[in-house]
């Protein structure tokens, strides 16, 4: 298999690459670094490619797609740009029946970070009947600051850097963050979340949660525990019982690898749905790389880093 990964310089295509590189059944195509934005070398790539990974901003990602002429070559695009266009198939294989959709698609849109954990979350909760469509949700999520980019990870790496950048920052504030398309139409939600992502001083790692009442339920925190356990037997996407750490849960538990640990704490009144994953991992690279392994037909987890009791 060929393949093309149109952007390697950036975090997520970096990861991407680091994984691919031992895999015997893979052939990378690259271009050297003065040819990496040339349009006519990146047509002969993507062309060239069985499949082509987009790790790229959203108009970028739209210019190489249209770059495309060969029918023959799957496109997964790690951008924004796609989650919820027509005749694009949304990359998040646990949920039910998208493995299928994804293994016989040639576009596939892999999911923005904080919404992997809010749409594993809340979308078989909407699908079993447990939770209403039109439900008004919030939800908060901490993420590393390697979730930023080239930019942000050179400023909380710099040796002066602002003293506000050693506390967690709230971001999103006008709340038109670029993942509530997808986290509101992957979910079936009539309304999107209130959103407060959160970003702290660590490199890498997510926490995502969605608070929950029992009056906004058509069941018991029992049923949401069943429903969950049901939709999530691993080995990428799995329920854990008992994942707190005496009373703490860290953001960073899951820095590294690209498995994904679904939770529910909280009472019969005040329920806390949460994901903790790591956003290079199942929230951008790990789940590209999982949706390629689908694609060529081979196991899922082929070349992922998964916790020892799921490897």
């Amino acid at each position: 298999m060929k393949v093309f990964i149109d952007g390697s310089a950036g975090t997520t295509g970096l990861r991407i690459a680091e994984r691919l590189q031992a895999r015997p059944d893979l052939e990378i195509l690259h271009l050297p670094d003065e040819r990496r934005k040339d349009p006519e070398a990146r047509r002969d790539c993507l062309n060239q490619a069985d499949v082509a990974f987009l790790c790229l901003p959203d108009a970028a990602a739209v210019e190489a797609v249209s770059l495309v002429e060969n029918p023959d070559t799957a496109i997964i695009d790690t951008s924004t740009a796609h989650r919820t266009a027509p005749g694009w198939v949304y990359g998040l294989p646990e949920l039910a029946g998208q493995r299928e959709r994804i293994r016989q698609a040639r576009r596939i849109a892999n999911p923005g970070c904080h919404a992997s954990g809010f749409v594993a979350l809340v979308a078989p909760l909407t699908a079993a009947g447990l939770l209403p469509r039109d439900a008004f949700l919030s939800c908060f999520s901490l993420t590393g600051y390697s979730g930023g980019g080239k930019k942000m990870i050179e400023a909380y790496r710099a040796p002066e850097r602002s003293a506000l950048l050693s506390a967690p920052r709230q971001y999103g504030l006008s709340q038109a963050h670029k993942h509530l398309p997808e986290m509101r139409a992957m979910c079936g939600l009539e309304t999107s979340p209130a959103f407060c992502p959160i970003v702290a001083d660590f490199y890498s790692g997510m926490e995502v949660t969605v608070p929950l009442s029992a009056d906004m339920l058509a069941g018991s925190v029992d049923d949401v525990r069943d429903v969950l356990r049901a939709s999530y037997g691993g080995p990428v996407v799995y329920f854990g019982d008992d994942a707190d750490e005496s009373g703490f849960l860290s953001a960073a538990a899951f820095a590294g690898r690209d498995d994904m640990e679904i939770t529910v704490f909280g009472n019969a009144e005040r329920i806390l749905l949460t994901a903790r994953f790591d956003n290079l991992g199942k929230g951008a690279s790990g789940a590209a790389i999982q949706n390629m392994n689908i694609l060529m037909g081979v196991d899922e987890t082929t070349g992922l880093c998964l916790g020892k009791e799921h490897a």
